[in-house]
């Protein structure tokens, strides 16, 4: 089951990945290697941070959804250019099993509560953060109308406590990734967003 969570994870990253490749322009290779990249990219970051092999090296199976991904808007999406809410669901979708499924292997790896929650994040939003890069968008963790990595750190945040207190089992893993998935959709949907680095009060002064 944590396997199916992980590929599911890497297919909706990697569909997101290959949707904004489309409204880019890329050909299919550029669509397949953004697929990878967002699909797979957050996890190696996160493996090669516990000094152990990634798993998608290890795992041949870790291959297929990003190329499911791009098969998939290639042929059942044509004019996905133009839709930006497919690629904001998939990548909520995402962000929320990656987060669970990051700090848990994490947990399992021997890291403490706080240091597993920090890589649970890295997993959710390291794919994302190199998408946005090499298609040349500004990433969305750092864009102050999209709260993106909020939800992340709290169903890392939930998921390290409830091992902590004992509660374990892919039923938790799937409710925490369903809270964070709603809460992500949420945001998208009323524009909630976090202060910015500078208050506003400083911004007052300045004028003054």
């Amino acid at each position: 089951m944590p396997l199916l969570f992980d590929l599911l994870g890497v297919f909706f990253f990697g569909v997101s990945g290959s949707l904004l490749a489309a409204r880019r322009g890329f050909d299919i290779v550029g669509s397949l290697l953004l697929a990878g990249l967002t699909g797979i990219g957050g996890g190696i970051v996160r493996d090669v941070i516990l000094g152990v092999v990634p798993t998608a090296f290890e795992n041949p199976y870790y291959f297929i959804p990003p190329t499911l991904a791009a098969l998939l808007v290639y042929f059942v999406a044509p004019g996905v250019q133009r839709l930006k809410r497919p690629l904001l669901v998939f990548d909520a979708a995402g962000l929320a099993l990656f987060c669970t499924a990051g700090t848990i292997k994490a947990l399992e790896a021997g890291m403490n509560p706080f240091a597993a929650t920090l890589l649970g994040v890295t997993t959710a939003v390291g794919g994302g953060l190199l998408r946005d890069v090499v298609a040349n968008k500004t990433p969305s963790i750092f864009d102050p109308r999209d709260l993106y990595a909020v939800p992340a750190m709290l169903g890392a945040g939930l998921m390290a406590g409830l091992w902590v207190l004992g509660v374990r089992g892919w039923v938790w893993e799937l409710a925490v990734a369903a809270v964070v998935f709603i809460l992500r959709v949420l945001s998208l949907k009323f524009r909630w967003r976090v202060p910015k680095a500078v208050g506003s009060w400083h911004r007052d002064a300045e004028l003054h």
